[in-house]
């Protein structure tokens, strides 16, 4: 875990995609501690006509959803939040253009390894954090 979908407006990411997929991964690992071979991460880049942004933001509004375990304290999302923006920025991506929203699921709610269920796996890093 944690799962991340990134969802942007147009085609401005070019041939940046694995940078920018990377970007978001690095700010996961650097302030959740995740393991850097942990990583599912999937871009849409809908068409413009496909994906209303609110007014007030720009052409990069990029938004983010990221699945991930139960546990982590309210300081180390604040702390993945601001990681997240300070990644972007690499790629002109304003501050107030990302929103990050966050699904908590418990382990028991997972599957992987096999069919087993996350709370039966040594996933190798605590969520709680």
């Amino acid at each position: 875990m944690p799962d991340v979908l990134v969802e942007v407006r147009g085609d401005w990411v070019s041939s940046r995609k694995a940078e920018f997929l990377d970007a978001i991964h690095g700010a996961l690992v650097k302030s959740l501690r995740v393991p850097s071979e942990d990583k599912v991460l999937r871009l849409i880049e809908h068409r413009p006509e496909n994906f209303i942004i609110p007014s007030g933001v720009g052409q990069k509004f990029t938004h983010i959803e990221i699945a991930m375990f139960v546990g982590r304290s309210t300081d180390a999302k604040r702390a993945l939040y601001r990681e997240i923006v300070r990644s972007l920025e690499h790629f002109g991506v304003p501050s107030h253009d990302v929103k990050v929203v966050l699904i908590e699921v418990p382990k028991e709610n997972v599957g992987f390894r096999g069919g087993k269920a996350a709370c039966d796996v040594a996933t190798g890093y605590e969520a709680a954090i």
